[in-house]
């Protein structure tokens, strides 16, 4: 089946304009999910509001959005006032600017697109914007009103495809000093930054996203197969207790696991081959 476009619209920078969809390139569909059921008589279970103060369900058309203030009460907001105030779509992506392809923080990505030509008319335009943007190693930085709010996205050429990464806005990115402004600066001798880097030199590769399983949804689809078929579903194998050790001995024993040659003799450590080199 072919995918659906979550938006329509057209990408426009100065007078040059092209019919351009965003398609969703992650997608959540294929993860196993459940429903709520009554465990006594095996129906579905479906959500109500209810009133926090007396209990009684609350009716869809009593349902409204609400502020909460500091002293607990709630200001009420209306559903036209909310409409009042979301910004018009005019179904126009437009770039502002471009800028060097690693210029933004990869913390502010949000959510990645495939943007695709909605013609065949349109893909000419849309081939010629991209292959500009990949020769002069540039990414576009636009603006459009999509699912109800402004956004900004980063448009940028992959491969052959074309990429608009939806960009978190500035007060959703918490600033790293509220994480590590208490975290004092350690000094480290040659030989720990020795034996550190021997450890990441052997553990050198590249990423293949198909080499890493989502292990819990595995065990998840196993058990409820198990469960269909009428057997014991799979029990989960105790991990052995870690030990508090050395961060210095640490190092070493790992050094010794990742250094294994061919003929699974340990690689020297840092210290013994220093001693051989004098």
């Amino acid at each position: 089946m072919a995918a659906r476009a979550s938006w329509k619209g057209h990408l426009k920078i100065g007078d040059l304009v092209c019919g351009v969809g965003l398609y969703t390139a992650i997608s959540s569909s294929d993860r196993l999910s459940f429903n709520i059921i009554n465990r006594k008589t095996g129906h579905r279970v479906e959500r109500q509001f209810v009133d926090s103060e007396t209990g009684k369900p609350v009716d869809r058309e009593d349902q409204v959005k609400g502020y909460r203030m500091d002293n607990g009460d709630y200001i009420v907001i209306e559903g036209d006032e909310i409409a009042s105030v979301m910004p018009d779509s005019d179904k126009v992506m437009g770039v502002q600017s471009f800028i060097p392809l690693n210029e933004i923080d990869k913390l502010y990505f949000d959510r990645p697109y495939y943007l695709a030509p909605i013609e065949d008319h349109d893909a000419e335009a849309l081939g010629l914007i991209m292959r500009s943007m990949r020769d002069n190693k540039v990414a576009a930085l636009a603006q459009a009103v999509l699912f109800r709010r402004n956004r900004t996205l980063l448009i940028r050429a992959q491969d052959d495809h074309v990429i608009a990464t939806m960009l978190n806005f500035d007060y959703e990115v918490r600033s790293a000093e509220t994480v590590f402004k208490d975290i004092p600066d350690i000094k480290f001798d040659k030989e720990m930054l020795e034996l550190a880097g021997h450890i990441i030199g052997t553990k050198k590769g590249s990423f293949n996203p198909a080499e890493y399983e989502d292990r819990y949804e595995a065990a998840l689809t196993e058990l409820v197969k198990a469960k269909i078929e009428g057997r014991e579903p799979p029990k989960r194998k105790p991990k052995p207790e870690g030990k508090v050790v050395d961060l210095m001995e640490a190092l070493r024993q790992s050094a010794k696991i990742g250094g294994k040659s061919g003929s699974g003799k340990p690689a020297a450590s840092a210290s013994s081959r220093r001693k051989k080199a004098s």
